[in-house]
């Protein structure tokens, strides 16, 4: 047999597992991944307190409880009292309300509790509104409820 005849047609030579390949392709990844965790935004937060418990020596007064009804055509009502109109989006007069009732909770020693209660359908948006008409009043205790107020 001659020299040439020894020799595999092309299409018969196996190489292999090739990693430099794989190598190149796992950079390129990486390099996307790094390059995009750049662009990532940060979200701002509502400082709220969660509920817990604490021992104390002492009775500690009640608070306040003030309810928040977030309705699906986004319409508010603190304490089952329609204020502003669903397309307010700042929500004076709910802003304002709730500012009176921090300052008079701050007078006589207690604290407020806001519940809010979201129905199903109400759109997100409308209960950040919310919160954010909570922050302006400097009310940090909130908490959210499921369901309709009983």
């Amino acid at each position: 047999m001659s020299r040439r005849s020894k020799r595999k047609l092309s299409g018969e030579v196996n190489l292999g597992f090739q990693i430099a390949p794989m190598i190149d392709v796992v950079f390129v990844i990486m390099l996307y991944f790094m390059v995009m965790a750049g662009a990532v935004q940060v979200e701002n937060a509502h400082n709220t307190k969660l509920p817990g418990t604490v021992a104390t020596e002492t009775d500690t007064p009640m608070p306040d409880e003030i309810a928040v009804r977030i309705e699906d055509d986004g319409q508010v009502y603190l304490n089952d009292d329609p204020l502003d109109t669903p397309e307010a989006k700042q929500l004076p007069e709910f802003t304002n309300n709730l500012k009176q009732l921090h300052d008079s909770s701050m007078a006589s020693k207690s604290e407020v509790l806001v519940t809010i209660y979201a129905n199903e359908l109400a759109r997100y948006e409308r209960v950040v509104d919310v919160l954010d008409a909570l922050s302006r009043a400097e009310i940090s205790n909130v908490t959210f409820q499921a369901g309709s107020p009983e």
